[in-house]
């Protein structure tokens, strides 16, 4: 009879605490998510496994940031779904990834790709879905009043890659894709060359998915000259094939233009963009961040890549910086076997930066449901964002807009300058440059 009492007994006090942690909210294992908090749902998407552009790094990170988050209890106690989606380079496809982030009840966009701006962003802001940390490939990016960018775009890193390249080149030859987007683009690189009175580019359009570029490297190469020539070229995941096409041209008859006929040798100006180690007569290459990065660098030989000595325009510290330090950690414990992940990739350092918003107007917000317009009312009424060194401190209110014409949302106007050196894009000048008076210059 004792040991019948005594069960009863257990059973009960077992039945209230748990009842009791149940009406508190308590009982969530550590590192477990649930509780009584809601599940946000955002969504990332991308191209991939298409003939231009391809960015399968950034749906890859968005996983990964949402394993890490989860493995803590997510977000202030909300776990975080993560919807991928392949927008195919597509205005179709662009605008079918909107349509399910809509259905899906996606509190939010972040960290994705495309360059058919007008397809997606139609979508989310008849539904109020903000775009959070988008690449900044597209001009509506910096338009809508929904689109919180964390990096100035095409707009600034073009604008700052003029700065860059002013004071070691004669003239600039771009290549640059025949598109809407690319269109711009000249505007933009002749803003900066005019800070050292520099006369404007050269610009060549490309066809952005050709498989090879001999017609347009010969004419870069011929316009930019013996003396102080430089080519550029934007041209996303078609510019190795550009500058492969580059490297085979013919070599110059005066012997000039290094290996291939144009590509450099290694850069030894430490801050001043001087391109001292240059031989007399060769021909500089350059790019951005984007479309020359360190994946690129290593896939192309490293040391031996057509890119050693060439000068490069990001938006972030080179991928060697401390400040990466917290998402490679991320990446090593959570991405596994992912090797879409990169932590040197633009696309994942992007993603990575969008997401680290996203975490801190939820954590902000602090409630039980969060909502599309609940995160777009935080981030209008200025809720400032720490990206621990990656960026300046973010925040949207319309005293931080630049206002720039065709680009009003930036408010993220620095970039850095790096050159490729021993195979490796370290920083030619420390620091942040800001390019924001340069980006209102242009026409």
């Amino acid at each position: 009879m004792t040991g019948r009492r005594l069960t009863s007994l257990l059973a009960y006090i077992t039945t209230s605490a748990a009842g009791a942690s149940l009406l508190t909210g308590c009982g969530v294992l550590p590192g477990a998510t649930g509780g009584s908090r809601e599940p946000v749902t955002v969504m990332t998407w991308a191209p991939d496994q298409t003939r231009a552009t391809n960015m399968p790094g950034m749906p890859a990170m968005a996983q990964t940031f949402a394993r890490w988050v989860n493995s803590q209890g997510g977000i202030d106690g909300h776990e975080l779904r993560v919807l991928t989606c392949n927008e195919h380079n597509s205005t179709a496809g662009a605008a079918a990834c909107a349509r399910r982030a809509v259905r899906e009840n996606a509190v939010a966009v972040v960290g994705s790709y495309s360059q058919n701006g007008r397809a997606f962003m139609a979508p989310l802001e008849a539904a109020g879905i903000p775009y959070i940390g988008g690449y900044g490939i597209s001009e509506d990016e910096f338009t809508s009043p929904l689109s919180y960018p964390v990096n100035g775009g095409q707009a600034s890193l073009i604008a700052g890659h003029g700065i860059q390249l002013a004071g070691s080149c004669r003239t600039v030859s771009l290549v640059r894709p025949d598109t809407l987007a690319g269109d711009r683009l000249p505007e933009l690189l002749n803003s900066g060359l005019r800070k050292a009175s520099h006369r404007g580019a050269v610009d060549i359009p490309a066809v952005e998915d050709a498989a090879e570029y001999t017609a347009q490297a010969s004419r870069a190469r011929e316009k930019a000259g013996e003396e102080q020539g430089c080519v550029t070229a934007v041209l996303g995941e078609r510019t190795q094939t550009f500058f492969d096409s580059f490297r085979r041209l013919p070599e110059q008859e005066d012997g000039g233009g290094g290996r291939g006929g144009g590509a450099p040798g290694e850069d030894s100006g430490e801050d001043s963009g001087e391109d001292s180690g240059e031989e007399n007569g060769a021909v500089r290459i350059s790019s951005v961040l984007g479309s020359v990065g360190q994946p690129v660098i290593d896939r192309t030989g490293g040391a031996h890549s057509p890119f050693e000595g060439a000068f490069v325009t990001g938006w972030y510290p080179e991928a060697g910086d401390k400040s990466w330090a917290p998402m490679r950690k991320v990446i090593q414990e959570h991405a596994f076997a992912d090797n879409r992940v990169d932590p040197a990739d633009a696309g994942v350092q992007t993603t990575w930066i969008a997401y680290t918003v996203l975490k801190d107007v939820v954590e902000a917000l602090d409630d039980d449901t969060i909502s599309a317009s609940r995160i777009a009312h935080a981030l209008d009424r200025g809720e400032r964002i720490d990206t621990g060194g990656l960026t300046p401190t973010l925040r949207w209110k319309y005293e931080d807009l630049l206002g720039a014409p065709g680009y009003p949302r930036i408010v993220n106007h620095e970039v850095t300058f790096q050159v490729v050196r021993k195979g490796r894009l370290v920083a030619q000048k420390p620091g942040f440059v800001d390019v924001g008076e340069t980006v209102l210059s242009a026409p």
